[in-house]
Parts: C-alpha cells; sequence; structure tokens
C-alpha cells in the first residue's frame, strides 16, 4: 500500500511542471472586465533572429522559448541590432467578445501578425520610429488591437527590430480601450516638460540666429557665418528631439529616418566642426596664437571626415559605430581641450574676446559632465544624450554657450567698429594736415618765385650798367640758372595739383585704406621734390626711385587701368650715373594720362628702359601703348581739354641745361602710329651725355 502511495505521490510531482509549463504558454483573461498594464513578459515566449533570415512564413514551425531577459523597463544601450520575435498565446476567459491593445514600446521597427483559424500569421501592421509617416497619429500604430472571441484562443506575433545605439524600454503589456487612453495622456503629460523646454530653446536659438544674420548684412565676417551655421546645427538637431515621441507634433514625419542620420553627426558638427572653426576665426588664432590655430584647424578637417565616416555608416545601417566614434571622440579631446581652455586662460588680458569663448565652452563642459555623472538611466557612463537622464542639464549647457558666443560677437563687431572709427578719424586729421602741408608749399613756391624775379630784374639793371662783354656772358649765364629754378617752380605746382587730385578722389569714394596709403608715397615724393628743386643733377637710382613712387600712385589711382615696368641695364651702375633733376617726370607723367585711356586696349602699359650706349650716353626710352602724341594733340586743341605744359618745360629745361653746362642732351619724340598703321601709342627717347 505504501509503495501504491509513493508512486502515487511521484507521479503527481512529474505532471506539476508540465501543468506549469502548459499554464504559462497561454495567458487566460477575461477582456470583461478592466484591463490595465497588464504584464505579459511570463506569456511572451521570444526568438532571437540572429541572421535575419526569420520570415512569416516559418513562424509556425519556428521554436518560441520563454526569455524574460530581453525586457527592460527603462532605455538599453545596443552594442548590435536587436531582432527579435515575440509569441503570445492569449485565451479569452470571458463571456463577452471584446478586445485589448498590446503595447510593447517605442522601437524602430515592429511587425504586428494575427493567426487565422489554420495558425498562419497574416501581417496587420506595419509601424516604427525607421519607417512610419503618420505624424501624431503614429501613436495609435504602437499599441497592436487583440481580438479575442469570448472563450477562443488566439497566437499572435510580433517581430521587433532595433538598430539604433538605444533601445527604449521593452516592455509588453495590455490595456483595455479605456486605459489605453489614459495610458496615451499618462505618456503626453510625461514629456510636455521635455518638449516646453526644447521648444523655448529653439525660440531662442532663432532670435540668436536672426541676431547673427543682421550682424553680418552689417559687417561681414566668417567667424559671425560659422557660429550662423552652428545654430542652424543646432536648431536642426533639437527639432528633430520632438521626433523621438511619435505621438508628439513633428515637423520632419515624412521623413523618419532623419532623425537617426543627424543624431551623432549633428553632435560632431556642432560641438567640434564649427566649434573649432569659430573658435579658430573668432579669436584670430592664426596671428596671436599660430600653433593653437594648426590643431584647431586640422581638428577640424579630422572631425569633418568622421561626420562623413558616420553618416556613410548609417547609411549601411550600421548605427553603434557611429556612437562608438563620438564616444571616443569625446574622451580623447576632453584632455587637449583643458589644455588648449588653460593656455586661453593666461592670455585673457591681452585679448579680451577669450573670456567670451571660455566661459561659454566651459559651461558646456561642466554642465555636460555633471549631467554625465548624475545619470539616471540604468546605462554606463557615456557622453551620448540620448542615454542621460537629466536632459534639461545638457539643454542649459547648450543655451550658455550659444548665449557667451553670441555676446562675445556682439562685442567683437564693437571693437570692430571702434577700430574703424578711430581710423577714420585719424584719415581725417592727415587729410587736414596734407592740405595744411598743401597750402603751405603754394605759399613757399610763390615766394620763390617772387624772390627769383626780384633776382631777375636786379641782375638785368647791372647788366645794363655794366654794359661790358664779360658781364654780359655772367648775366647770360645767371639768366639761365634763374630761369630753370622758375621752371622747377612751374613744374612742382603742376604734379602737387595732380596728386592732390588723386588724392581727392580716393577720398571720395571712401577707400580709406589707399587714401592713407596714396597720403604717405605723396609725403615722400613731396620732401624729395623739395630736395630735387634745390639740385640741378641727382643719381639715376634716385631717379627711378623716384619715378617707381610716382607710377605706383598713379597706378593706385587708376586700379586695374594701368601697369608699367622699369628696366634698368645690369651693368649700369645707378649709383654712379647723374641725370638731370625732374627731367624724366613730365613726359611719364604725360604718357600715364594720355596712355591709359586707348579704347583698343583694356589696360595701360608704360614702360621705361635705361641703357648705356657706347661713348658714355645714356639712353632713356619712355614708350606707352596710348592714342599717340598726334592724336593726343588733336584732343587737347578742343575747347574744355586741358593744356599740359609739362612737356614743353622739360624742352625748354634741356635748352637750358645744354646752355649752361655744354651737356648735349637730346628728346625725340616719336608717335608709333607713323611707323605702323595698326599700332599706338609714343616712345620718347631722351640721351643724356655723361660728363
Amino acid at each position: 500500500m505504501n509503495r501504491f502511495l509513493l508512486f502515487g505521490l511521484l507521479f503527481c510531482c512529474s505532471l506539476y511542471p508540465l501543468s506549469r509549463a502548459a499554464a504559462q504558454d497561454t495567458l487566460s483573461i477575461d477582456f470583461s472586465h478592466p484591463v490595465n498594464g497588464v504584464d505579459t513578459r511570463t506569456y511572451t515566449w521570444s526568438f532571437t533572429d540572429r541572421t535575419g533570415r526569420l520570415t512569416a512564413e516559418n513562424l509556425p514551425q519556428t521554436p518560441f522559448y520563454p526569455d524574460s531577459t530581453i525586457f527592460h523597463p527603462r532605455k538599453k544601450a545596443l552594442r548590435s541590432v536587436n531582432n527579435v520575435w515575440l509569441n503570445l498565446k492569449i485565451r479569452n476567459s470571458g463571456q463577452v467578445d471584446s478586445l485589448v491593445y498590446l503595447f510593447t514600446g517605442w522601437h524602430d521597427d515592429i511587425s504586428f501578425y494575427t493567426t487565422d483559424a489554420a495558425g498562419k500569421p497574416t501581417l496587420q501592421m506595419h509601424t516604427g520610429l525607421m519607417v512610419d509617416r503618420g505624424d501624431v497619429e503614429r501613436w495609435n500604430h504602437y499599441t497592436f488591437p487583440l481580438h479575442v472571441r469570448a472563450g477562443e484562443t488566439r497566437t499572435f506575433y510580433v517581430h521587433i527590430l532595433n538598430r539604433f545605439y538605444r533601445e527604449n524600454e521593452f516592455l509588453p503589456v495590455l490595456y483595455d480601450p479605456i486605459h489605453k487612453a489614459e495610458f496615451h495622456h499618462t505618456q503626453t503629460d510625461q514629456y510636455k516638460g521635455e518638449v516646453l523646454v526644447i521648444q523655448i530653446l529653439i525660440g531662442m536659438l532663432l532670435v540668436l540666429l536672426s541676431i547673427t544674420v543682421i550682424n553680418y548684412t552689417q559687417l561681414p565676417d566668417r567667424s559671425s557665418l560659422y557660429f550662423a551655421a552652428y545654430l542652424l546645427g543646432l536648431i536642426l538637431f533639437f527639432t528633430l528631439r520632438l521626433e523621438t515621441k511619435p505621438f508628439q507634433l513633428s515637423f520632419f514625419h515624412f521623413c523618419p529616418m532623419f532623425k537617426f542620420y543627424w543624431d551623432i553627426p549633428a553632435l560632431l558638427f556642432c560641438f567640434y566642426f564649427m566649434y573649432m572653426l569659430f573658435g579658430n576665426m573668432f579669436l584670430s588664432l592664426r596671428e596671436r596664437y599660430p600653433l593653437m590655430e594648426k590643431i584647431y584647424r586640422y581638428g577640424a578637417m579630422v572631425t569633418g571626415i568622421l561626420i562623413l565616416v558616420c553618416i556613410a555608416m548609417i547609411a549601411m545601417g550600421n548605427f553603434q559605430a557611429p556612437a562608438m566614434i563620438y564616444t571616443w571622440t569625446y574622451f580623447i579631446t576632453l584632455i587637449p581641450f583643458g589644455i588648449s581652455f588653460i593656455a586661453l586662460a593666461r592670455r585673457t588680458r591681452h585679448h579680451p574676446l577669450i573670456r567670451f569663448y571660455l566661459f561659454g565652452s566651459i559651461s558646456l563642459y561642466l554642465l555636460t559632465i555633471w549631467a554625465f555623472l548624475n545619470n539616471n538611466e540604468p546605462v554606463s557612463f557615456t557622453p551620448l544624450p540620448e542615454l542621460v537622464g537629466p536632459y534639461n542639464v545638457l539643454v542649459l549647457g547648450v543655451l550658455l554657450q550659444a548665449l557667451f558666443f553670441a555676446a562675445g560677437l556682439s562685442y567683437r563687431n564693437k571693437l570692430v567698429h571702434q577700430e574703424k572709427t578711430k581710423t577714420q578719424e585719424m584719415l581725417i586729421k592727415q587729410l587736414n594736415k596734407n592740405k595744411e602741408l598743401q597750402r603751405k608749399l603754394n605759399e613757399q613756391l610763390e615766394e620763390l618765385v617772387k624772390e627769383q624775379t626780384t633776382e631777375i630784374l636786379r641782375k638785368k639793371m647791372e647788366l645794363e650798367e655794366q654794359r661790358k662783354l664779360q658781364l654780359d656772358v655772367e648775366y647770360s649765364k645767371k639768366l639761365a640758372e634763374i630761369e630753370l629754378k622758375a621752371i622747377r617752380a612751374q613744374i612742382n605746382p603742376h604734379f602737387i595739383f595732380n596728386c592732390l587730385n588723386s588724392i581727392q578722389l580716393f577720398v571720395m569714394q571712401r577707400d580709406y585704406e589707399h587714401a592713407q596709403k596714396y597720403l604717405s608715397d605723396f609725403s615722400y615724393l613731396i620732401r624729395k621734390t623739395l630736395d630735387f628743386s634745390r639740385r640741378n643733377f641727382i643719381t639715376l637710382a634716385d631717379e627711378i626711385t623716384y619715378l617707381n613712387t610716382y607710377l605706383g600712385l598713379e597706378k593706385m589711382r587708376f586700379e586695374q587701368k594701368m601697369s608699367y615696368e622699369i628696366l634698368t641695364d645690369p651693368s649700369i651702375a645707378t649709383a654712379e650715373l647723374e641725370v638731370p633733376a625732374m627731367l624724366l617726370q613730365p613726359y611719364v607723367e604725360n604718357a600715364v594720362k594720355h596712355g591709359m585711356i586707348n579704347e583698343d586696349h583694356s589696360s595701360g602699359l608704360l614702360v621705361i628702359r635705361f641703357n648705356m650706349l657706347a661713348g658714355d650716353m645714356l639712353e632713356c626710352v619712355i614708350e606707352d601703348n596710348g592714342i599717340g602724341i598726334e592724336r593726343s594733340r588733336a584732343l587737347r586743341s578742343l575747347p574744355g581739354h586741358h593744356q599740359s605744359q609739362g612737356m614743353e618745360i622739360s624742352l625748354n629745361r634741356a635748352e637750358l641745361l645744354n646752355k649752361m653746362y655744354n651737356t648735349g642732351i637730346q628728346i625725340e619724340i616719336i608717335d608709333k602710329s607713323k611707323k605702323q598703321a595698326n599700332d599706338s601709342g609714343t616712345v620718347i627717347r631722351v640721351l643724356i651725355p655723361q660728363l
């Protein structure tokens, strides 16, 4: 008898596990009673498809097993693609034909299947964060209706595919229609605060972007462009944050993959690529800190390459590698950025803009590190915002950085405006000084003419009284010398008049940089002109320097309409040869004036050559491609044209120099059109013997 009892007890014990497994295979629930968040993990069996080849036709033959480790109520970091199939059998133990809703979580790609009487799976819904385009209506796509008649048992399949580097909560629960609506409102209220913070941040970033664009239109600067690109990247990044919950209003619901493509690339673009480009230009690192400029420049180039690599990997379906790239980039750059911050902090006294850059950078880094250290999500230490719990702290860091950078740009624009105003004031003062110098020079020239005229009259009276041949010869020599000085007095005002006209043109055009350059060179010419007016002969080197400075001024005035060359025979000792002072300048001036207005040439060309001929004869050739001497004379004969006397004065000077010093200077003026009909321009050949 005892043996029979023992065998019966053992038989019952062996049947207990079988009855328990059979009971957990099917969820029995009365649909007529409230169903509010019933946990189905015990009854939901799963199959992980690691090859990705399982299809709906093979589901009835696929072995499903109970595995509760795949479920989790919070976010989870994924190191690889999670491809899992769920099998849920439900029996309606009630007396009413009704339905319940199954919710598994917000996943990237979800397919919901029902089975018919023969057990054949049929696709009822395909949704997910990566595929659904239904805007706010997507909320109804994530809760799957389970229709089970009274006393009936049905099998449902759910295919969940998560490819992103994080997986949202994965917990299969059931709701009746009423509690499903309550769950919807609860989820909506849960994220209203986060949505409000993001919307406020986007609004403030848009305001900063508008201010930056307005400032750029008033004062174009590359740092403003980089900051505007930085703001655009942030605006797009946080706008796509609204896309992460399907029941929220989305601006990019028509392209659900956009938020995944711009997630990691946006972090690299905003916080590394544009950050380093902006800092490089904003702090003028090339002029102030060349080594740091190279580091920032090459760092931006490497970041740009990483952005392209991440986009390519995402396009191939690999979302984990870009997350690892950003994680390693963040941790590797912490120390270099910290060193650069320390180096910049030691130079804040000499560069006030560094304070804005440092405050913005440090505020973001400190707040992000604090958020990562105090992360309330059950994931490891990570810099990825998707896995960080205190999201508002990150938003505050981004906003502080943008505000400090915007304030720094405004202060920089203020400094540039002050410097520009100061430069304009200096130019105006310099212009007034030059006007005063012009007035004094005119007075000196008038006094010089009066003194020379008085000297001439006195000498004439002495010659008339003496009436001797020896005194007559001396009178002629001195008279020629005084006339030569009078001719110089005529040349100087003529030259000064043309130069001042050029200066006035630049000032009227508000080209203060060229005006300042022109004033500096003009002052040099004035000093040399006064110096040369007291000397009859100067060295060829001084003459070439003088002409080069003069032609440089004229080229600035004509901008791109004039070019010139001064060619000197290498065998000539320019520091030893002497030429008459101010003899060549009127011819060069005439060539500039009439050689730059030829309609057949877009640019005037003036060539000056110095050659040494046999017998110690210096040859100077002044050649231009202008309208020619004949046509120039015809134009000057018309009413209203200025009659330049520079060439006539130079001829008179040459005659007087030949008379005084027996120099034998020869001047030949050739119209190129006479030698060749299709050619134009003037060639002036001056031969100066070396005594």
